[in-house]
């Protein structure tokens, strides 16, 4: 979110496995009083989740990623990505945005894998749209409100076209529109983006019903590939804007998700034992970070990679995202006890949280405490801006984001 990104990305209540967002969790209601038991189950289900089944090392994760977030901000903004090694390790966390997507792909397109396959119905169009904008919009809105009133450098420059821009989630089709302590939210545009695609990517497939779902995954990742070539396209845009930015560029991190949803539910025992064991995918997910701290992801800094680069960058945040999930959705059985624990389990609440407001503390730790931007103290800064971030993510969760969530849910089922 990049990040997410997860978004991505996706994040705030516990994980469900029938949907949810940066980016995630509508679907079957789970009370909160419910969590605690359903984290204790979670050991005991068999190697095939259940349908409406709570996956709590997911929340984990979508922990993981938000801070992961914040990480590369802070570094970018110390100048600790001027390091000469260590600083594109730094940089490319951006990655964690790669797992807000996935995140995202696999919540929310799980409904209709399982429907395909006579496990479940997916909700209908209006109602998933609803409950997106529910769980997104009022919590970001507060966080713009805040950001363009109160913080002198985006309340300064901010006119109605970046009002409007922000507020509508557009920041990545209107030029010159990402300010000051809201920058991380071109991930999050993406992230709606891909809300609102979904119900047309649903309809697309859903003639592979029955007989017919095997042809879903070979379906999925036909898609995946083909928006690997976006950025290779001359796509015409205004001064100011990139269609890097736009969803068909960033389809596969969403992708690696959906194909998890659409194998969650397969009888397949090799490709679960293959793709659900931890011990090859982490490390096959961390030789990718490694190779996207090359320029085969991109230049160094925020200079604007070639087409290749972009292509690159696309394809390994893709096994990051996949590689990172896979053991945690194919093999729900096996516990993973930090991702599993109740600091992970407020942290992936707060998530959502964390992610809209990180920036907007990171732009106040500078002058309140006298540290001069890029010249340093980058663990400080880092220390700082989560210390003063969680309490507002977790206000934000708890009067914000979950009030609404409950609400919209009663009122409109």
């Amino acid at each position: 979110m990049t990040s997410t990104l997860h978004p991505s990305s996706d994040p705030a209540r516990p994980v469900r496995t029938d949907d949810s967002p940066p980016g995630e969790r509508e679907g079957v209601a789970i009370p909160e009083a419910q969590v605690t038991a359903a984290s204790d189950a979670a050991t005991t289900t068999s190697a095939r989740p259940r349908l409406g089944s709570f996956v709590p090392a997911l929340e984990g994760m979508r922990a993981l990623a938000a801070l992961g977030v914040v990480l590369t901000h802070v570094a970018f903004q110390t100048g600790a990505t001027a390091h000469p090694v260590l600083g594109r390790v730094w940089e490319r966390f951006d990655m964690a945005v790669a797992v807000f997507f996935a995140l995202s792909g696999f919540l929310l397109w799980r409904p209709h894998a399982k429907a395909a396959r006579g496990l479940g119905t997916a909700p209908k169009a209006g109602r998933y749209l609803l409950h997106r904008a529910a769980r997104i919009l009022p919590a970001y809105w507060a966080v713009v409100f805040a950001v363009l009133i109160l913080l002198p450098n985006a309340a300064h420059t901010a006119g109605l076209r970046v009002w409007l821009a922000n507020l509508g989630l557009l920041q990545v089709f209107v030029p010159y529109t990402l300010t000051d302590g809201l920058t991380q939210m071109w991930s999050l545009s993406v992230e709606v983006a891909f809300y609102l695609v979904l119900p047309l990517l649903a309809f697309g497939l859903a003639w592979l019903r029955g007989q017919r779902a095997r042809w879903r995954v070979p379906a999925v990742l036909t898609v995946a590939v083909l928006c690997l070539g976006w950025n290779l396209l001359p796509v015409p845009t205004p001064e100011g804007t990139n269609a890097d930015n736009w969803l068909p560029g960033y389809l596969p991190w969403f992708a690696a998700g959906m194909l998890l949803a659409e194998l969650a539910d397969q009888d397949a025992p090799r490709w679960r034992r293959i793709a659900g064991n931890r011990w090859l995918m982490w490390p096959l997910a961390l030789i990718a970070m490694l190779l996207a701290t090359t320029d085969l992801a991109g230049p160094p800094g925020l200079t604007h990679g070639q087409p290749w680069q972009y292509v690159g960058k696309m394809a390994l945040g893709t096994v990051i995202g996949f590689g990172l999930l896979a053991p945690l959705v194919l093999r729900p059985d096996i516990p993973h006890r930090w991702l599993e624990s109740r600091t992970a389990a407020a942290l992936g609440r707060w998530s959502y949280g964390i992610f809209i407001w990180h920036l907007a503390v990171l732009s106040i730790v500078f002058p309140v405490f006298g540290i001069v931007p890029f010249r340093g103290d980058f663990v400080v800064v880092y220390l700082l801006t989560v210390l003063f971030t969680l309490p507002l993510a977790a206000a934000s969760y708890a009067l914000i984001e979950e009030p609404v969530r409950v609400w919209t849910r009663r009122r409109f089922g």
